[in-house]
């Protein structure tokens, strides 16, 4: 089949959308289709465009055999609701040609919106609908509604009530997947019959991170003394709730044994960097490459997963995967029942949002506790195993795609 896909993010973007869309397309050429995506210039976690990419307008590569068009976008330094609004609008304006051009280019079978941004599912479904091709939409998290949760948007405001209006509007294809059981129940309640949401979930790299036998190589070249890490490796944003790490290491001070690690970027590190201050147990340090992720994930006893109140079942933490398959237990903050707390059930703890010292509780009780921590570890392995499995998850990927293909119009 012929696939054309639309999404801002993409590979060389480290972490976050953009490299689960990037290998969602490289298997595809691997099944024998051709494939082509139409994308922002990287910019994300950093939120700069990245400079090999800088300037030069439109570019268009041939990667591993998948049709790349890069489109030059507006990206804020400091991305407030409006200017997140902007940015996303201006993926959307630039997008709409883009796809009319690769679609005459080679009539597409299949078209592949990936949202966010949802804004330019537009773009998506007018060219579906000019060529003929049928659509899928891949919701990775609601954005409409985690703008809300993290107050980017008034959802009683005028752009609140557009964006909702819109995003009812926008939630209509002939397929619709997203990445958890309580995602897909959220596009049933929104309206979308049962039998056109599909569960196509993120994975982990289970072949590339594995659970270390030795101490991490990071250890010595970070200078790290302290006998236990707590880690936080991925985006410093808002709807993190990243904050209340900060607050759990000046709980715990008087614990010497004990290094709270942030790995990563984003807009809200500077703020993070200010507020731990004085803590002598907190360290930043930079976004690793992949090819280091194996090794940072095995630095920790303990990760950290926070998620503010109310975006638990808007957003699985795509970090949570490879989380897993590093063999380490995992809290996260979220509330009973959600999407969050069910996945790390039995390999992890739980606290509610907010609540710094039942967070920094379960952290102490982990590391003090090393057989528990190492039965959730195993746990979290096979966790990874099962239910996160790039092959399969792929592979099941195609074959509802090939099926779409089939149908009559």
């Amino acid at each position: 089949m012929i696939i054309l896909i639309l999404g801002l993010n993409h590979a060389p973007e480290p972490v976050g959308i953009g490299p689960y869309t990037a290998e969602m397309a490289r298997s595809l050429v691997r099944a024998g289709h051709e494939v082509t995506v139409v994308c922002g210039k990287p910019y994300y976690p950093f939120w700069k465009v990245d400079a090999a990419y800088a300037g030069g307008g439109v570019r268009t590569s041939i990667e591993d055999g998948v049709r790349i068009v890069r489109l030059p976008i507006y990206v804020p330094a400091n991305p407030s609701g409006q200017q997140r609004l902007l940015h996303h609008s201006s993926f959307a304006v630039r997008a709409q040609p883009a796809m009319i051009a690769e679609a005459r280019r080679r009539r597409p079978d299949i078209i592949i919106g990936v949202a966010p941004s949802l804004i330019s599912m537009t773009a998506a479904r007018v060219t579906a609908k000019l060529f003929k091709a049928k659509l899928w939409l891949h919701v990775q998290d609601f954005e409409v509604e985690a703008a809300f949760a993290t107050g980017l948007l008034n959802p009683a405001g005028l752009v609140g009530r557009a964006a909702r209006r819109f995003e009812r509007y926008s939630l209509s294809a002939d397929r619709i997947s997203t990445i958890s059981p309580q995602m897909c129940a959220k596009l049933v309640e929104r309206g979308i019959e049962a039998d056109r949401v599909v569960e196509f979930r993120n994975w982990a790299d289970i072949d590339h991170i594995r659970p270390l036998d030795t101490p991490s190589s990071l250890r010595e070249e970070w200078g790290i003394e302290q006998s236990h890490v707590a880690l936080y490796s991925g985006n410093m944003a808002n709807k993190q709730g990243i904050e209340i790490i900060v607050e759990a290491a000046r709980l715990l001070t008087s614990r010497s044994d004990l290094l709270f690690a942030i790995c990563g970027s984003g807009p809200h590190r500077d703020r993070l960097v200010a507020a731990a201050a004085g803590l002598a147990n907190v360290r930043f340090f930079d976004l690793q490459p992949v090819a280091r992720l194996s090794g940072l994930l095995g630095i920790a006893t303990v990760h950290m997963l926070p998620q503010i109140a109310g975006a638990a079942d808007l957003v699985l933490p795509s970090k949570l995967t490879n989380i897993l398959a590093s063999g380490r237990p995992v809290v996260a903050t979220a509330e009973i029942g959600t999407g969050l707390a069910q996945e790390v059930e039995g390999c992890g703890v739980v606290t509610a949002p907010g609540d710094a010292a039942a967070f920094a509780q379960a952290i102490i009780d982990l590391i003090d506790d090393p057989e528990r921590c190492a039965t959730l570890g195993r746990a979290a392995r096979t966790r990874a195993e099962d239910r996160w499995s790039q092959d399969r998850i792929l592979e099941r990927f195609e074959g509802q795609l090939r099926s779409l293909g089939e149908e009559d119009n």
